[in-house]
This record gives structure tokens, sequence and C-alpha cells, in this order.
């Protein structure tokens, strides 16, 4: 089971002037005001469309669907009002497919993983797709700072004749801007269930002194940017073919497989927005073997 980890980036404080109130090194991230959002979605069947059963949602994270193609359920946007996660922040997203929802939830940009102080955030996912329903979950690109620590967790459960892409990757710092991730935490883990049975589990830890061995060939090889995309559907053995085939032609490194009853595929290159265009073509192919629904790139990521 692969482990991997980067940390989270925070906001700087300071102590009072004047010598007044807790040094710098005195804080700590329990001791600031910290982010804890949540946003819960049902979405059902209606007709040839799909609805909203039920929708919570808990600043900082607000959910926006926009209307698409006249679909006003088409695509659900994550906003993460706060403008990034810092030390000690909890986010916490469920979304639900039920009947024959067809559906793709995104997010509204990068989110941004800043410098921790003494504590991780921590972000949870929990993805269900039950009956018929179709789900892409394709957020954008998690940016992590130097210094950062998070603990990210996606969990899913599935029904058969249920179809789903997920996809969570990973950039450690703006490399465009020559930035460098040399210390921090990063946990990302995945648990995917079918019928509440484990059929997939998975993790990447980095810790503070992995993070210098990071460019040997058997961790990251130099990639900075990396990613998992799953997929449960039907004609598995059919799709890896294609899967594999489109991997072969991308500019970044790709790699498919089947674990248990999902597809698994393995992206990575040396800056987020090479493998955000790797990401694109691939989504744009797979989505014409998968035909009409929420499989392509999402809106979202063009604006």
């Amino acid at each position: 089971m692969l482990e991997t980890t980067h940390q989270l980036g925070h906001r700087e404080e300071t102590g009072a002037p004047g010598g007044e109130g807790p040094s710098k090194e005195d804080i700590r991230d329990v001791d600031l005001e910290r982010a804890s959002g949540s946003g819960r979605l049902v979405l059902a069947s209606e007709g040839t469309g799909t609805r909203i059963a039920d929708i919570y949602q808990k600043f900082p994270i607000s959910l926006m669907l926009p209307k698409i193609d006249d679909h006003p359920c088409k695509e659900v946007v994550i906003i993460n009002a706060s403008g990034g996660v810092a030390g000690g922040d909890r986010l916490e997203i469920e979304v639900a497919a039920l009947d024959h929802a067809s559906v793709s939830v995104t997010t509204q940009a990068a989110e941004k993983i800043y410098r921790a102080l003494d504590r991780p955030a921590r972000i949870s996912t929990r993805l269900k797709v039950f009956d018929s329903a179709r789900l892409a979950w394709i957020p954008q690109e998690t940016i992590v700072f130097n210094g950062a620590r998070i603990v990210r967790q996606t969990e899913i459960d599935l029904s058969p004749g249920a179809e789903i892409i997920a996809l969570e990757w990973l950039v450690l710092g703006r490399i465009e801007s020559g930035e460098e991730v040399l210390s921090g935490y990063i946990l990302d883990s995945w648990r995917i269930r079918l019928n509440g049975r484990l059929v997939w589990a998975d993790g990447f830890l980095v810790a503070d002194e992995t993070f210098a061995h990071l460019h040997r060939r058997a961790l990251l090889s130099g990639w900075k940017a990396t990613g998992t995309l799953i997929y449960f559907g039907p004609r598995l053995d059919a799709r890896l073919g294609i899967l594999r085939e489109i991997a072969a032609s991308l500019d970044c490194q790709c790699a498919a497989t089947i674990v248990g009853a999902i597809i698994v595929v393995r992206v990575a290159a040396e800056a987020g927005a090479d493998l955000k265009q790797g990401l694109r073509s691939l989504l744009d192919r797979f989505s014409l073997e998968l035909g009409p629904g929420p499989f392509g790139v999402p809106k979202m990521w063009s604006c």
C-alpha cells in the first residue's frame, strides 16, 4: 500500500508589541482562530434530470450550482471562502448520488495548504454513489506550501450499478515560481467500499525527514505534481485497455491497473500546469468512451 504526506500552509501570527502577549514562538495553531466548515449534498433523479434532495453548508464552505446547458444540477462547485487551509482547520464534504442522478463535483479554484505551526489541517471527503447514479468527483489541484501539514481522507461507498470517477491531486509548491517544499507533513488516504466491503485502501505519507529524498526514483523521482484517479463502472477490462492507450499518449507520466473491483490510474508531472494539461486530455478522451454524462472536464476548470 503506497503512502505519502505533505504539510499544511499557515497564516503567520506574531505576538503583541512591547512584549505583551505570547511570543511568536509560543503561539500554537490551537490558540488561533481556525476554520471548521462542512458541506453536504444529496442528489436524486427527477425525470430526465437531477434534483437536490438535501443541502447543508457551514462557513467557510459554500456549495454552488451554476446552470450549465440549461441544466441547474449538472455541475456542483465547492467554494472555500477562507481563501486557503491552515494548521488546525477542519473541512468536511459529503456528496450522495441516488437513483439515476448524474452530476459532476469540482472546486472553484486550486486549494492552497499554508504553513502550519504545530497541527495539521484535516480535510475529509465522503462520496456515496448508489443505485444507477453517476458521479464525477474532479476537484482542481491541492497546492502544498513549504511547512504545511495536512491529513486528507477520501472515503467512497458504492453499490453495483453505480458509476464514478474520483480524482485527487497534489502539487508541491508553485513550481513555476521556483518554490520548493523542504519540510512539512502530508497524509493522503483513500478508502473505497462496495456494498459495505472494503475493496481498496491507499495512503500517501511524507514527513519532514522524507522531503529531502523525494527525488529518488523509488519515491517521486523528481515529480512535483502527482495524482490518483479511480474509476468504477461497467466493462472494466475494456475500459482499462482504453485508459492504457490514453496514458501512453500523454505528455505526463501515467499508468493504469485494476485493483479488485476498480481501475486505479496514477499520474505525475514536473509541474502542476503540465499535470493539469495531461488530466484534461485524459478526461476528454475517456469521457468519449463513457458516453453522455458528468465525466468530462468540468466547466470550472476553464474559468
